[in-house]
């Protein structure tokens, strides 16, 4: 087995790393060190946004690693943010915190749409991907009437999905959807917000393995073809993060881990009813 991090083609030919970080939470003053010693790990992915408060700490982590080249940094747009004008100067604003040449991967953070303006604000993103400032545009908790509407309104397809997807939240219906249209599905809150680090399935597969069950969740992602950002901030938990390119899971184990999922597991808003 490889030790090596595998890469996912996106539909637009942009490669992406199939392991990243989380930042959700990370004080900006604290993001620089943060990224830093994720890239001294093996990090090539890293996940912010506006509204995370952090992209300055972020990008002068990226600076200080002298990784710009090789590094691939997504951040979103927020929800107050949302139409066209209001959406090409929030992106100058996250561009100008992170202090790199483009961005990465931008998404609509959520459809928000009692706001009514998600599309308007897909339209900008295809402008800035045309200008090429954006390299590749997606969104993130769009649920299948979204994606429908951008795509039938703008004739342009989201490459990513970033959606809440963990072992009791898995999101089959909505997966195929983002699979039928060539989006990657992206997995948000991919441990659950811990919850599931000491279910028992877990931990037995784990101890198999000689493994934690984080490292088992991670990979359970991973054999799934989903994009995956789980967050830490302890050092120890980000290199053991990241451990996870030495074995694969079984049917078996894929087996145990699908009978997990509940129709009540999701822990975040319902991105249909989201007004904030």
């Amino acid at each position: 087995m490889t030790d090596e991090q595998p890469i996912l083609p996106l539909a637009d030919g942009t490669l992406l790393p199939q392991l990243g970080l989380g930042l959700w939470r990370t004080p900006d003053e604290e993001a620089t060190g943060l990224v830093r010693r994720a890239i001294e790990a093996g990090y090539r992915l890293f996940d912010t946004a506006a509204a995370y408060g952090n992209e300055r700490g972020v990008g002068e982590g990226v600076r200080a690693a002298g990784a710009e080249s090789e590094v691939f940094v997504t951040t979103k747009l927020w929800n107050e943010d949302q139409g066209y004008d209001r959406t090409l100067r929030a992106f100058d604003e996250s561009l100008r915190r992170l202090g790199l040449p483009a961005i990465d991967l931008y998404l609509i953070h959520w459809p928000a749409p009692s706001r009514g303006l998600y599309v308007e604000s897909w339209r900008a993103l295809i402008r800035l991907k045309e200008e090429g400032r954006a390299r590749s545009i997606g969104v993130s908790n769009f649920g299948p009437e979204h994606l429908a509407r951008i795509t039938r309104e703008t004739g342009e397809i989201p490459v990513v999905n970033q959606i809440e997807l963990h072992p009791r939240f898995q999101q089959l219906a909505l997966r195929a959807i983002n699979a039928r249209l060539g989006v990657r599905t992206q997995s948000w809150s991919p441990l659950g917000q811990g919850r599931l680090l000491h279910d028992l399935a877990v931990s037995r597969i784990a101890a198999r393995y000689g493994k934690t069950p984080a490292q088992v969740i991670i990979r359970w992602h991973l054999d799934n073809g989903l994009i995956v950002i789980p967050k830490s901030a302890n050092p120890e938990r980000i290199r053991e993060n990241i451990g996870v390119f030495d074995f694969r899971l079984t049917p078996e184990d894929q087996a145990q881990i699908a009978s997990l999922d509940r129709p009540d597991g999701r822990i975040g808003p319902d991105p249909t009813a989201t007004t904030f």
